[in-house]
């Protein structure tokens, strides 16, 4: 029995309900069909009344605006012939001239009067004689307010006192010299002028014009179409100082009808947007099938670029998870992408050593202030570790809105090898500058040697001397007779100490160290070296440092190396000079022009200066001007300057030859120092 239920629930059932949507489904759409015909015309009423209260609003705020526009174009001339009077500048016939000009180009103004303290008044725009009785009364009560408050103020619109008509309306601007108070300009307006000359004449012609005063008593009137049907108004304050004036407009238009045949346009009009709907939807779906096979070649593209991208790209969102990883960096730190997408910190690449860094990097992730480039260490699954640098970007969606953070990063570990490189090369490129300037000064090297060891083997002697004749006479020498001989012997000694070890340091490689440094010091530790070439070619030298010169943060030897190279030029350049321009000066002082405090050490010579055509190749690596030269002594020089944040210029001398400059950061904190050395 339930099968045999269960077979007309499927035979009868199913197939009846679909007969039933078969005719259901027209039957309502017909419905929906008369009943939008039946709105429509409705609708289509309310709108059109809608668009036209519309309109008569913005038309009313666009002659409202009109109107106060030039009533504010007539304030500004008017108080202007005020100031012009207050100031003196305005009186008489020019006045008289002025205030005739303003009304003729306004005809909205029927005449300006100027009436004096005591109300009489003084120039007008016609030969009536006005004075402050003759106005309305509302203008009298403006005239002593605008009196009593500098202020200028509109009347309340009225007829002149003892009339009914016409209706004016007063714009008092009182006038003071300081304190002295000399009158009111007054400018009268006829009410009805300002709707005939503001008011434009194809808005007149549609819609009845009225202005009313603050009790609602109309005032002025323009009906040149014919009177309002009171359908569709609108009012609008005019913004007066102390007058209430409100603009009225009652448009001349009646309801709108139905049109006979709006049920047949209808219909075509629904058909129409039918077959437009139709054809759009076709648009719309081969638009749509387009860029949906656009999109699957731009991701093709796309995954194909990145696969074959050596940067590694890494993609977080805004809680730092991640969302993305291409190959590159899957291959770069060894762990395979399933593996990473959706982890969250700490990431099992970080290194256990900069967690810090880390976990203080993910903070600021966090907080929206990443910074765009930066350099850490990350570690391969093996452990290993490798320099990376990371630029960051925000990742913003279509609405504008960041959703997360891009990254790329390089192994920028066979770069920091290539660096290193470099880096021992300039080392071995300086030492051989350095032996090479030692090999220069060999020769007056030994010379000064000689001399210390000379007079210690003359002192020795003479001890010895002493002591073998005070013995053959049977005499005990006294010690103090052999001390002078014995001190100056030490003397010598330490003289030649010092000449060596000045040249151990110079010659000695070892790793740049850069340490806050005195600038005296460095100059003082150069001295003796250069005292032996400027005395090898009778140069005459001078050191100046200026007083409380800030410490560098320097590498000593590199800087000594620098001042070497460049005396020894300078030196060199004097040599076919007169005696008495051979003189070399090294001068340390404050840079007080630059914004930064950097120390400027100068090295000056009145040699044979440079030529433009050698100046302008003067740093390139192996261009030199003396034959057995290598080149490269300037190179090294500008090289190390940079290297400590500075730079090497040169400039003429004056005086003839040229000056060396070479600057330095200082260091926040500034030693006292103030030493002048004037040597031979």
């Amino acid at each position: 029995m339930l099968n045999k239920q269960l077979d007309t629930l499927f035979t009868f059932g199913i197939p009846g309900r679909r007969r039933v949507w078969h005719w259901l489904v027209p039957m309502l759409l017909v419905l929906l069909f008369l009943s939008t015909m039946l709105w429509l015309p409705w609708q289509a009423q309310q709108m059109e009344a809608t668009e036209r209260q519309e309109k008569l609003i913005a038309d009313t705020l666009w002659v409202e605006q009109t109107i106060r526009f030039q009533l504010e174009r007539d304030e500004d001339s008017i108080r202007l012939i005020g100031n012009e009077i207050s100031g003196g500048g305005l009186s008489g016939k020019r006045l008289q001239d002025r205030m005739t000009v303003l009304t003729r180009n306004n005809r909205e103004l029927s005449r300006i009067i100027w009436l004096g303290p005591q109300g009489r008044s003084v120039a007008s725009t016609d030969e009536a004689q006005i004075s402050i009785n003759d106005l309305s009364a509302s203008s009298r009560v403006t005239a002593e307010r605008a009196r009593a408050t500098r202020t200028p103020q509109y009347s309340q619109p009225a007829a002149p006192s003892g009339l009914n008509e016409p209706m004016l309306m007063d714009y008092h601007v009182p006038l003071y010299v300081g304190e002295k108070y000399l009158g009111n300009l007054v400018a009268q307006y006829s009410v009805a002028s300002i709707l005939e000359e503001m008011v434009p004449w194809w808005f007149a012609q549609d819609n009845e014009i009225l202005l009313a005063d603050g009790n609602d008593n109309v005032i002025a009137r323009r009906a040149a179409g014919g009177p309002g049907r009171g359908v569709y108004t609108h009012s609008r304050a005019l913004d007066l100082p102390y007058a209430s004036v409100t603009l009225r407009t009652n448009s001349i238009k009646s309801e709108p009808t139905l049109l006979p045949n709006l049920l047949v346009g209808s219909v075509i009009a629904l058909s129409v947007g039918l077959i437009w709907s139709l054809i759009a939807l076709w648009r719309d779906i081969n638009r749509r099938l387009a860029a949906e096979g656009a999109l699957r070649r731009q991701v093709a593209f796309r995954t194909a670029m990145e696969n074959s991208l050596m940067t590694g790209l890494r993609a977080r969102d805004l809680e730092g998870r991640i969302t993305y990883v291409n190959p590159a960096f899957c291959e770069m730190v060894g762990i395979p992408e399933e593996k990473l997408v959706g982890k969250a910190p700490p990431m099992p690449y970080w290194a256990p050593e900069a967690m810090d860094e880390y976990q203080q990097r993910f903070t600021q992730v966090l907080a929206g202030t990443v910074t765009p480039q930066h350099q850490t260490i990350f570690q391969r699954s093996n452990g290993e570790r490798f320099p990376v640098l990371i630029f960051e970007s925000p990742l913003v969606d279509d609405t504008g809105k960041q959703t997360g953070w891009m990254g790329s990063m390089l192994d920028i570990s066979d770069r920091e090898r290539v660096e290193d490189l470099n880096r021992r090369q300039q080392e071995k490129l300086e030492a051989s500058a350095r032996l090479a300037t030692m090999g220069e000064i060999a020769s007056t090297l030994a010379h000064e040697l000689n001399q210390p060891l000379a007079a210690i083997s003359s002192y020795t002697t003479g001890a010895l001397n002493m002591i073998e004749s005070g013995a053959a006479k049977g005499k005990q020498l006294d010690p103090e007779v052999l001390k002078p001989a014995l001190e100056k012997a030490s003397t010598q000694a330490q003289r030649a100490g010092n000449i060596i070890r000045s040249v151990h340091t110079f010659v000695k490689r070892r790793e740049p160290s850069r340490e806050p440094l005195s600038v005296q010091s460095l100059i003082e530790s150069v001295i003796t070296l250069v005292e032996l070439q400027a005395r090898q070619f009778f140069v005459h030298l001078q050191v100046q440092i200026d007083p409380g010169l800030p410490r560098v943060l320097a590498d000593r030897v590199m800087l000594e190396q620098v001042l070497l190279n460049l005396t020894r030029n300078a030196i060199e350049a004097m040599q076919n000079v007169a005696p008495e321009r051979r003189i070399l000066r090294i001068v340390a002082m404050l840079d007080t022009e630059s914004p930064q405090r950097n120390v400027v050490i100068s090295v000056i010579d009145q040699g044979h200066g440079i030529p433009e055509e050698v100046a302008e190749r003067l740093f390139s690596p192996f261009f030199s001007t003396k034959a057995e030269g290598m080149g490269m002594g300037l190179k090294i020089c500008r090289t190390t300057v940079e290297f400590h944040g500075g730079t090497l210029v040169h400039a003429p001398n004056p005086a003839g030859g040229t000056i060396f400059r070479f600057t330095l950061p200082a260091l926040a904190e500034a030693t006292r120092e103030s030493h002048t050395i004037e040597q031979k």
